[in-house]
């Protein structure tokens, strides 16, 4: 029987698409060394070669055709990348991990709406994708530090998750499923959303939220999780020596007013009782104690 897992399984059939890019090219063959089912790779005009052993077909509705993939994963440049991942919605696959980073705002403000109209999951943009460890990777993470367990992680930012992560896994706590969100400030699945499926998977057990400053998403997620996860959950908040107002890395990483600074946030979680770490590599002492 096949361990549960959210959103990604070792049954999920992966197309890449901008697979004969650099990015795509190298990440592909990580996911395979990984044990992803990388099926398909999509290249307008590159139909009939092969990438590292994977079919490639111009488009995305022929490779679902003849290769059945389920879910895209997204190495176009910034400029295409919206056609793309529209293309991948219509083509009918459930899940597109996006990993380009400088989508437009006005981009992400269409495709966004339009999967959430067609019942299709997005992860990213700007992420570094997700990993259900012993199962699959659709991302660019390093795998080495994963190992697979009970506790689902979902980050904002991704060296941050590999962090905590490699610290959990040093601790010996391993994951049920990784999701880097992203950064930026809109976002396919965001942070109420992943602990919703997480508190609904069997494998996930305990939740780390790992966040930072800038928008409201936190102090939703401490809301949601007051309201509806019966699961222990630990937090981590980055960002708190950021002055007001100044960009730091993430583009939703901005504070505006009273909300989205480390303090709202760390006290929110505080409210919902969810104990929050001081450092990165706290979390995983906090998991010890939940």
């Amino acid at each position: 029987m096949s361990r549960t897992a959210v959103l990604l399984t070792r049954k999920t059939r992966l197309l890449v698409q901008g697979i004969t890019g650099h990015q795509g090219t190298f990440h592909t063959r990580a996911m395979l060394d990984y044990g992803t089912k990388v099926v398909a790779g999509v290249r307008a005009g590159k139909g009939g070669t092969k990438v590292e052993g994977v079919s490639v077909y111009d488009t995305v509705r022929e490779a679902v055709a003849t290769k059945r993939a389920n879910a895209s994963i997204v190495f176009v440049p910034a400029p295409f990348a919206n056609d793309a991942i529209l293309e991948a919605i219509e083509g009918g696959v459930g899940l597109v991990v996006v990993i380009t980073e400088r989508i437009p705002f006005h981009d992400a403000l269409e495709f966004v709406p339009y999967a959430r109209s067609k019942g299709c999951t997005i992860i990213g943009p700007n992420c570094p994708g997700i990993i259900s460890p012993g199962q699959s990777k659709a991302g660019i993470m390093p795998s080495h530090i994963f190992s697979a367990g009970d506790v689902g992680v979902v980050s904002r930012s991704g060296t941050l998750t590999y962090e905590i992560v490699n610290e959990m896994t040093r601790a010996g706590f391993g994951q049920s499923t990784c999701i880097g969100i992203g950064g930026d400030p809109i976002i396919g699945t965001n942070t109420v959303e992943a602990l919703a499926l997480f508190q609904k998977d069997r494998a996930t057990k305990r939740i780390v939220v790992v966040g930072e400053i800038g928008g409201t998403a936190e102090e939703e997620a401490a809301e949601f999780i007051k309201k509806h996860v019966t699961k222990p959950v630990v937090a981590y908040v980055a960002g708190r020596t950021a002055p007001a107002g100044k960009r730091m890395g993430h583009a939703g990483a901005i504070i505006q007013g009273t909300r989205g600074t480390a303090e709202s946030k760390v006290k929110a979680f505080a409210d919902a009782g969810v104990p929050v770490a001081e450092y990165p590599r706290d979390a995983a002492a906090l998991l010890g104690s939940t």
